[in-house]
């Protein structure tokens, strides 16, 4: 349980900071302070840590120490790969497919491109928010350069066949004998799903550190080498002037903790999560009525739970749980203020208005059975009153 008493199902959102990593990353607030571009030897010191982080987050994905450039997070990983990608192959091309139901520094990132000639296809998805393999192959053309589609969906939790898709974006790119980069937004799957790039077939994979337990602040992007990249910000030449910048030591430090302690605790923490996960599911159908979950049972993260509960508006939920000390989400931390229907949910086929009365809970390695107990008690009879008495809806 959190120190104040809340109980905290938002880890799609965000997760704490494991203390062991904030002790990792303390000496470089400290008397470790060096710039690792400089020779001497407190600047050396820095470097020593940089390049055994790289070591160590290379390790994890299975791929070159030089494969991988430090961000600020996932939304510059994916602008820094959407943008690099698509700018450096113009030439050849100006089309670029993606999903409609991507997390927005993806979508947005599009947008942009359009706004400045760049065709981008919106592929749908099935009924449980996954992009098949097939539909990706037929909407490869002649002026296809990048493919972005993300790993695990932020809002409901669906597991996308990355491997089959880059199968089959690798098979058209043959058949075309043209170039054609497949990135993957991996930020969700870090800690449960294996971000083996080799075994994943992707050019580029983006990850975000506060997603597993790391520092705010704190990206991957995965780069293979070779793949055609022009970078996003342009300076003093670092990270092999993939991204310049003097690099950040605390945050990649931690960074890398985290994610090589997520990565080997991934099988403990997801058959936990999966277990309180499956029982939140089969709770709430059995004791709410006219409840649906959103996305399938299949192929969805372990710690991934999201409702919609019809005649109930889900920020009049959210407002509830939170008096009563938990905290949960509507969808994407980086919209959850918005008033707007999830347009994960709408590319589903939902109503506007069963959209907007969603409600995601995801769990993390801390969450026990009694805490699920508590909130299917707080659930229950929240969305038994809110439905009784309709003015209590926001």
């Amino acid at each position: 349980m959190h120190p104040r008493g809340i109980t905290y199902f938002d880890h799609a959102g965000t997760t704490p900071t494991d203390p062991a990593v904030v002790e990792a990353m303390l000496p470089y607030f400290g008397h470790l302070y060096g710039n690792p571009s400089s020779v001497h030897t407190v600047g050396q010191e820095a470097r020593h840590a940089l390049d055994n982080a790289r070591e160590n987050v290379a390790s994890v994905l299975n791929c070159r120490t030089r494969e991988i450039v430090f961000t600020s997070g996932g939304t510059e990983s994916d602008n820094a790969a959407i943008h690099g990608a698509s700018t450096a192959l113009r030439e050849t091309g100006n089309h670029v497919i993606t999903s409609s139901v991507e997390h927005h520094a993806v979508l947005h990132a599009c947008q942009f491109l359009e706004n400045v000639g760049f065709d981008v296809t919106y592929l749908p998805v099935d009924g449980n928010g996954i992009v098949t393999p097939d539909s990706v192959y037929n909407a490869i053309n002649h002026d296809t350069t990048l493919v972005t589609l993300m790993y695990a969906n932020n809002e409901i939790g669906a597991i996308n066949p990355i491997t089959d898709i880059s199968k089959a974006v690798k098979m058209r790119s043959q058949e075309l004998n043209r170039t054609i980069v497949m990135h993957t937004d991996a930020v969700q799957a870090a800690g449960f799903l294996t971000l083996d790039v080799r075994e994943l077939g992707v050019d580029m994979l983006s990850l975000s550190g506060h997603k597993f337990y790391g520092p705010k602040g704190s990206g991957v992007l995965y780069l293979k080498r070779g793949t055609p990249f022009l970078p996003l910000i342009v300076g003093g030449g670092q990270e092999r002037e993939r991204r310049s910048g003097t690099e950040n030591i605390a945050g990649i430090v931690g960074f890398a903790t985290a994610l090589k302690t997520a990565d080997d605790c991934r099988d403990i923490n997801s058959e936990h999560c999966s277990s309180l996960r499956d029982e939140i599911i089969r709770r709430v159908i059995e004791e709410i009525p006219s409840v649906r979950l959103n996305g399938g049972r299949n192929n969805r993260l372990p710690n991934n739970v999201n409702f919609a509960f019809e005649g109930v508006e889900g920020e009049s939920i959210l407002l509830g749980l939170d008096m009563a000390g938990i905290a949960a989400s509507s969808g994407s931390a980086c919209s959850s203020g918005s008033l707007e229907p999830s347009h994960v949910l709408l590319a589903l086929g939902q109503t506007a208005e069963l959209a907007r009365s969603s409600l995601r809970i995801t769990l993390g390695k801390d969450n026990t059975h009694d805490e699920i107990e508590y909130l299917i008690s707080t659930l229950t009879d929240l969305v038994g009153n809110l439905r009784e008495f309709p003015t209590m809806n926001v």
